[in-house]
């Protein structure tokens, strides 16, 4: 090979690598799928502790992306999060259905799940999702793990003193 190509090869090595970084940055911002575009019906859910979850973030039911977060706001009298989920038009939910925000992947990125009820009402644009769980937080899972166990010891070395 003479000069020229291998300078021709290195270019194309270094645009297909921009262009990877660019797609792995797309995917850790959760801009890789451009669902959301207005075309569905926008629901609440309201939540003790949202964790990490963040705008844009999927909204998922069996495993199938159903929508996307739209916004996440603070009530000021309830102090709870109330988050706006924009859902496909094609999917529709009993008025019954819970929404959990769950974790996925070793990155612990945080989506909202959907589990249908069996009202035979589904839910409508506007409408606001009654049942929810709140997400775990690892740190007060931490901290009941270590306080039950400090109890425990607490027990076991006062009833040695007997």
């Amino acid at each position: 090979m003479n000069k020229k190509s291998t300078e021709i090869l290195v270019g194309l090595f270094v645009v297909l690598g921009a262009l990877a970084l660019v797609f792995l940055a797309m995917k850790a911002a959760n801009l890789t799928t451009f669902t959301g575009n207005g075309d569905g019906y926008v629901v609440q859910a309201r939540f003790d502790n949202i964790g990490g979850l963040k705008p844009r973030a999927p909204v998922r039911s069996a495993g199938v992306d159903v929508g996307r977060v739209r916004s996440i706001t603070l009530d000021p009298q309830t102090y709870q999060g109330v988050v706006t989920m924009e859902l496909r038009k094609d999917v529709l939910f009993p008025k019954d259905s819970s929404a959990k925000i769950l974790t996925s992947g070793l990155l612990g990125d945080q989506y909202v799940g959907i589990e249908p009820g069996a009202d035979e009402k589904n839910l409508a644009a506007g409408d606001v999702i009654k049942q929810t769980q709140s997400a775990l937080v690892l740190e007060n899972l931490i901290g009941q793990l270590l306080f039950s166990k400090a109890a425990d010891a607490g027990t076991a070395a006062s009833g040695a003193e007997k």
